[in-house]
């Protein structure tokens, strides 16, 4: 973002303009259709198991930002936050001990000689 100009309220033709060179930016037109990619695969896992599984499982995701952040990105994270994390991770855990509620339907047999009884 820093390659781009300052973005200014005062005259909207180049607010507009601005918000578009910034979206066909390719690190951001990366982002966004990586964003695009995790809702279809979080919006697929929700069709297949119930939203106390599959939310704590993406909240995971969080543990593995903060620990990529530390060690590739060198970023210092406090005792508190490392709390959170480890927190989260043992959430996460319990949820995954849990027994599944998810019921998969059974199907039902409609040929026409089951029709006919």
């Amino acid at each position: 973002m820093r390659n781009l100009p300052a973005i200014s309220l005062a005259h909207p033709g180049e607010l507009i303009a601005s918000l578009v060179s910034a979206v066909f930016t390719p690190w951001i037109a990366a982002g966004i259709a990586l964003l695009i990619g995790f809702f279809a695969s979080y919006l697929t896992a929700l069709s297949w198991a119930d939203l106390t599984f599959v939310l704590p499982a993406t909240a995971f995701g969080n543990v593995i930002v903060a620990l990529l952040s530390r060690f590739w990105l060198h970023e210092p994270i406090s005792t508190a936050r490392w709390a959170g994390i480890l927190l989260i991770a043992v959430g996460v855990g319990f949820v995954a001990q849990g027994p599944s509620r998810t019921e998969i339907p059974v199907e039902v047999d409609v040929s026409p000689e089951a029709a006919a009884k």
